[in-house]
């Protein structure tokens, strides 16, 4: 049915059907969950021999022999360094690895910034009253939430199909020096799974911030998290950055949240002498050291990056069936009228979809009563204000694909009845 142009008699009509399907699924009691992406425990289970790989204390040496039971190594051993360098992209001496978590990172790097500054002639952040960040949107709810913590006016960017508005950030950056930085999930975004263009990309590159110390914080977190055959292609931020003199602009983050255990993992950041330097320097008196044997194991698991990519394919191999149900479930339901619209991701760990404005909240309030546990509607928006109220993610890695299957019955069945609530 094409609900935008059907009667009032026929919306009403179509209303009661579904009602009758709703209270169904009431009835059923169920609790199910698509709020995070959390990795199933068949993936989880992926990573499970990793915990064998250290079993003596000769075999607690990593590659230049240091004993990794001990102190020091304040940016993490040599080859898991290696390991992050060729994930990332960069030169492996532009690499710090630290503990499970590169969230943790990207709140060490803000809150560094705020106390001082690597340049003799900025004032450290928090000194700038109107400080203020930039922020795709859709876009990572924990990321507004460590610039909103530390009282940063959130400027949302809309995203487009391959990427931020740059007219908009290249405006907004040359001509406002309190504006200290971006948000960017560059390959398979959060939630859009949108992966930037080789444009954009240059374009960022090629930024003239009024602000000496504007960072983009480049959150590559799924660099290398396909589910399906046709990945993307990321163009490299730091090399396009190094040929036009901005090599101090991005910070770059990855982990392995996602790729091993989420709850320690190994995250790593990599930046230019400039920024690397004057993050070490705060480092040196938070720790002695991260979990240098949980490196070890890592590596030691991988082998190599082709020891990695081919790990990561038994993760697509997990997650590719729940994607298609998910988008085989949009599409069934949605094809034929004019109330959502969503992303169609070649990786990554979301899908985004666009109900009918003013509708997300009631949607997902629907789901809960139901069962369903939704990302909460607004939470991709800084403040949690979606200004259309229509932007829900949803997370197809915990569930079951027959779980998955149920809970998106209840989604799209949610997502009629307040569009049909709205329009009449």
């Amino acid at each position: 049915m094409d609900y935008l142009n059907a009667s009032k008699e026929a919306l009403l009509n179509e209303k009661e059907n579904l009602l009758k399907k709703y209270e169904e699924y009431k009835s059923k009691g169920l609790s199910l969950n698509m709020a995070r992406g959390k990795p199933s425990p068949e993936q989880l289970d992926l990573s499970m021999p990793m915990l064998d790989s250290i079993h003596s204390a000769f075999a607690c040496r990593a590659a230049d022999g240091i004993d990794c039971r001990n102190y020091g190594e304040l940016d993490g051993i040599l080859e898991c360094k290696h390991l992050f360098a060729d994930i990332m992209g960069v030169n492996v001496n532009n690499v710090f690895v630290g503990g499970n978590s590169s969230l943790n990172m990207m709140f060490d790097t803000i809150s560094a910034f705020m106390t001082s500054s690597p340049y003799d002639d900025c004032e450290p952040w928090f000194n700038v009253a109107d400080r203020k960040f930039l922020c795709p949107v859709p876009g990572y709810d924990r990321h507004f939430g460590i610039t909103g913590y530390y009282g940063f006016e959130m400027i949302p960017v809309p995203m487009n199909a391959d990427g931020p508005d740059m007219d908009v950030i290249e405006k907004l950056v040359s001509e406002d020096s309190s504006i200290k930085g971006i948000w960017c999930v560059p390959k398979y975004s959060n939630p859009t799974g949108i992966t930037y263009s080789d444009e954009v990309v240059r374009r960022f590159a090629n930024l003239k911030p009024a602000a000496k110390d504007f960072r983009i914080m480049w959150d590559n977190a799924y660099a290398i998290h396909d589910v399906t055959d046709n990945s993307d292609t990321l163009l490299n931020l730091v090399a396009e950055c190094e040929k036009n003199g901005s090599a101090d602009m991005p910070i770059v983050f990855s982990s392995t949240s996602k790729i091993t255990f989420s709850g320690a993992g190994v995250a790593a950041m990599s930046a230019s002498k400039l920024n690397m330097d004057f993050l070490k320097k705060r480092y040196t008196y938070s720790t002695i050291g991260y979990d240098k044997i949980n490196m070890l194991r890592h590596t030691k698991f991988f082998g190599d990056y082709n020891g990695l990519l081919e790990h990561m394919k038994k993760h697509k191999t997990i997650l590719a069936p729940k994607f298609k149900t998910v988008l085989d479930k949009l599409n069934s339901s949605f094809s034929d009228n004019n109330i959502a619209c969503w992303t169609n991701p070649n990786g990554g760990y979301f899908v985004s979809v666009d109900v009918y404005n003013g509708t997300a909240k009631r949607v997902v309030e629907l789901c809960k009563q139901a069962g369903v546990v939704l990302t909460g509607a607004g939470a991709t928006f800084p403040y949690g204000k979606d200004p259309d109220d229509k932007n829900i993610r949803i997370a197809p890695s915990f569930p079951s694909v027959e779980e998955l299957s149920l809970a998106m019955d209840i989604f799209c069945v949610c997502v009629k009845l307040a569009a049909i609530e709205k329009l009449v």
